[in-house]
């Protein structure tokens, strides 16, 4: 197999992404109204446990939506995936330890650590639009921190509708081929 057909592989297995995309997309902004009406604290437990949940949701719709079958057991491009998932622990581990001092760091830090992992994406699925994307989310990020300090459920709720906008993006993409 060669890397055109490792990255054609997982386009066709997970529809360029778009489906995770989308659910990590819901996941922020379910994890900002968390934040609002139930407090920072349970937000964060939130998103920790329903950013698990993204990978399995997102491979379920995938079946659904285009009757894919998971991507071919020796493609290195889905070992990547998910060697990058280990990113999202660290990241949350420093976000956690950062946001225990200013809630309003966590995820800003989160932004910038998913904006990292999405640049991957790029090769996983040889689109472009993953740069952009992670560009958005870690530009995003760095001025949360930076420019502006943004209330936790602001911050998640301005991550997920970035995520969400752009799985449309990529699912247009899908449809297209």
């Amino acid at each position: 197999m060669d890397f055109k057909q490792m990255q054609s592989d997982m386009q066709d297995s997970f529809i360029f992404g778009a489906p995770g995309v989308l659910v990590s997309g819901m996941v922020w902004v379910t994890a900002g109204i968390v934040a609002m009406f139930n407090g920072f604290q349970a937000s964060i437990i939130f998103f920790f446990f329903a950013g698990m949940s993204i990978y399995p949701l997102s491979a379920l719709i995938s079946r659904v939506i285009h009757k894919s079958q998971t991507n071919t057991k020796d493609n290195p491009l889905a070992k990547l995936a998910m060697e990058g998932t280990v990113l999202l622990f660290v990241g949350l581990f420093l976000a956690y330890t950062f946001a225990r001092s200013d809630t309003v760091l966590f995820y800003p830090i989160m932004l910038l650590i998913i904006g990292a992992r999405y640049l991957t994406f790029q090769t996983i699925y040889g689109l472009k639009t993953y740069w952009v994307l992670g560009g958005v989310l870690l530009a995003l990020g760095a001025c949360m921190i930076a420019v502006y300090p943004t209330p936790p459920h602001l911050a998640a709720i301005f991550g997920g509708v970035t995520e969400i906008i752009f799985s449309a993006y990529l699912f247009r993409i899908f449809k297209k081929n």
